[in-house]
């Protein structure tokens, strides 16, 4: 498979430092975009172990594949759940033993493309989206107090949007010990574009705006326009995003 991509991360306009961090590895085939909460160092800290956890455990998927000379989907998918356990096993062992890192966690959204096909795996509402054929559709369900409110009917999406509660989520990496993990697989067509992204960008640009901007612009372009406008909307918080498009499924 041949994929271009781009990743970027920006502070945002509102907060001190940048608790976000992302993984563009075009070998592997490999995306991810974690957000970190916890205060001070300790977001940046889960989400950047969390990063490089998934990176280390994920780093000979190809090659494993390769050599037994199939892809079994059920056994990728749960490779991907065991480097994302593990990264949250990781956080949750570091924040007991030390104090200033107590209650840190991050979340994970994570992309991975193998012999012609999309594995995503995320946990908290961290998003994965897919343009396809013009359309975009936003591929994980959001683990939040608000998504939760939404799905039984007690406020609107629009609601969700500004309430007070927008920044609680269900899940997270770290701060259980364990954590249930959504994955899903998609077959690859040439000209998907896959976009991971944390709430500093979906909370200010619309689907419709992400899927205009995504299909009418160049990649490295898109990504700057799209931190530029979530910033002129406030940037209230980190902004990071990760974009992946499939050029060709053959090598």
């Amino acid at each position: 498979m041949r994929i271009s991509s781009a990743g970027i991360t920006n502070v945002g306009r509102k907060r001190q430092n940048n608790e976000d961090n992302y993984l563009v590895n075009d070998r592997l085939g490999l995306y991810v975009v974690c957000d970190g909460m916890g205060g001070h160092a300790g977001g940046e800290y889960a989400s950047q172990v969390a990063v490089t956890t998934i990176e280390e455990v994920l780093a000979n998927i190809r090659d494993e594949n390769v050599a037994k000379g199939e892809i079994d989907d059920q056994i990728t998918q749960e490779k991907l759940k065991y480097a994302v356990r593990l990264a949250g096993k990781r956080i949750y062992d570091l924040a007991q033993a030390e104090p200033e890192f107590r209650g840190m966690g991050t979340t994970a959204v994570i992309l991975v493309f193998l012999n012609g096909m999309a594995y995503m795996a995320h946990v908290g509402d961290s998003r994965g989206y897919l343009i396809r054929g013009g359309e975009i559709t936003q591929r994980t369900e959001d683990h939040s107090w608000v998504n939760e409110q939404i799905k039984a009917g007690l406020i609107t999406a629009e609601a969700a949007k500004h309430h007070r509660f927008r920044n609680i989520i269900t899940r997270s990496l770290g701060f259980q010990e364990e954590v249930e993990i959504d994955t899903q697989v998609l077959r690859a067509e040439p000209g998907d574009i896959y976009l991971l992204c944390s709430d500093g960008l979906s909370n200010l640009v619309t689907e419709d705006e992400l899927r205009e901007m995504l299909v009418e612009k160049s990649f490295q372009q898109t990504a700057r326009d799209l931190i530029d406008l979530a910033n002129d909307r406030g940037g209230d918080d980190n902004i990071t995003l990760v974009l992946a498009r499939v050029d060709s499924v053959t090598e």
